[in-house]
């Protein structure tokens, strides 16, 4: 009987790390001008954070970081623009820096994964929320005033 249970729990844990891994609940891209026809993304999940450096004529460099594995991010503001720097505790080259972000842009993703953090240092499960009312809680969730 408890190897039934046991099967029955696995399958409804991994359906859950299914869901919650193809909820994708921001994604932001680089503006350089005076045009950016290879432009680096940022997609947050709720599990992970993957960054996209395209380069080139098809060339691109993929770098996903478990939310687990971020230690901090950190904001870089300019009069128009952001960088958004994503320390991991894994790379063996710790940071990933994207520039040339819009800041209102960057400052909302900045507070998604910090706020993705907490709720997974407090083993909150984000799955019972819609994509959308998660970032809602999750802006609720930073207000903090962030000087420009």
């Amino acid at each position: 009987m408890t190897t039934v249970q046991s099967v029955q729990e696995d399958k409804i844990a991994v359906a859950e790390l299914v869901k919650k891994s193809n909820r994708i609940l921001a994604t932001i891209s680089t503006h350089r001008f005076p045009i950016d026809l290879f432009p680096d993304s940022i997609t947050v999940e709720e599990g992970r954070v993957t960054v996209i450096r395209r380069r080139f004529f098809m060339s691109s460099q993929v770098h996903s970081v478990d939310l687990k594995d971020i230690s901090n991010v950190f904001l870089n503001l300019t009069p128009f623009f952001a960088q958004l720097v994503i320390v991991s505790k894994t790379f063996t080259e710790n940071e990933i820096r994207v520039s040339s972000l819009w800041k209102d842009e960057a400052v909302l993703v900045r507070r998604i994964i910090e706020g993705l953090r907490i709720f997974e240092s407090k083993q909150i499960d984000t799955s019972i929320f819609t994509p959308h009312d998660l970032v809602q809680k999750l802006r609720e969730l930073s207000t903090t005033e962030i000087v420009t």
